[in-house]
C-alpha cells in the first residue's frame, strides 16, 4: 500500500489523535514482525477514527466484514457500551488464531463475537440492525458487501468501506486490474445511490462513510 499522505504528516496526525491501547499496539507490533500482508493491519490513526465513529454513531451493535488479527475489532470493543457487542467475519484461521489470543487478554473483548468462513454466507445467516458496519475485506466483493450491509443497517448507522483509494489506483482510466475496478464501481454505485449520502475521507487509504438519507 502506497502513502497518500507523508509519513511525517500521518505521524503528526497520530500524535494529535486519540492514542492507541497497550493491547493495540502490542497486536500491530507482532502482526508486522510475523504476519504476510501486515499493511492491512489498520493502525493507530485510523483506529482512532474507527472509535470516534462509533462513539459518534452511539452504536451498540457492530459488524466488521474482514478481521485479519483483530486490530479494528479491538477499537469497535473498547469504544462500545458495556452491553455492545462486535460481529466479526473472518475467513483465515491463522491471522484469527492471533486476534483470538489478544482478545482474550482484555475484558472488552468479551464483546466480539467471531463468525469463520465467507462473509457474505456470516451476512446471509444475520440479523439487523447494525448500527455501524465496517467493510475491510476481499474487494471483489465490496458491492455485494455494501448491498447486504444496507439491509443490515440501522436507520441512523454507517457504514464505514476500507481502502476505497486503493494506493491511488482509482485514479487510472482504464483500471489496471480487477480489484481496482471493483473499488471503482463500488464508489460509483454509492455516489449514485439515491438512498444514501456520502462523504470519501482521505484517512490512510481512503475510507468511504456512508448513512442512509
Amino acid at each position: 500500500m502506497k502513502h497518500l499522505v507523508s509519513p511525517e504528516i500521518e505521524a503528526y496526525a497520530q500524535a494529535y489523535s486519540r492514542p492507541e491501547s497497550s493491547v493495540c499496539r502490542a497486536l500491530r507490533e507482532e502482526t508486522q514482525r510475523t504476519m504476510e500482508y501486515a499493511q492491512m493491519v489498520v493502525g493507530p490513526l485510523e483506529g482512532a477514527f474507527l472509535q470516534m465513529m462509533t462513539q459518534l454513531v452511539g452504536a451498540k451493535r457492530v459488524l466488521e466484514i474482514g478481521m485479519f488479527t483483530g486490530y479494528s475489532a479491538l477499537c469497535f470493543a473498547e469504544s462500545l457500551p458495556v452491553n455492545g457487542t462486535v460481529v466479526t467475519c473472518e475467513i483465515n484461521e491463522e491471522s484469527a488464531a492471533v486476534a483470538r489470543r489478544y482478545i482474550s487478554q482484555v475484558p472488552f473483548g468479551s464483546k466480539i463475537s467471531i463468525r469463520m468462513g465467507p462473509a457474505l454466507d456470516t451476512m446471509g445467516t444475520l440479523t439487523g440492525p447494525f448500527d455501524l458496519i465496517f467493510i475491510d475485506a476481499d474487494k471483489m466483493n465490496y458491492l455485494n458487501y455494501y448491498r447486504r450491509a444496507l439491509d443490515l443497517l440501522s436507520p441512523n448507522g454507517v457504514i464505514l468501506i476500507d481502502n476505497v483509494l486503493w494506493s491511488g489506483e482509482v485514479l487510472k482510466q482504464p483500471p489496471p486490474d480487477d480489484q481496482t475496478a471493483a473499488i471503482q464501481e463500488l464508489n460509483r454505485t454509492v455516489a449514485n445511490d439515491p438512498r444514501v449520502t456520502a462523504v470519501l475521507v482521505t484517512v490512510r487509504d481512503g475510507v468511504l462513510v456512508v448513512r442512509k438519507k
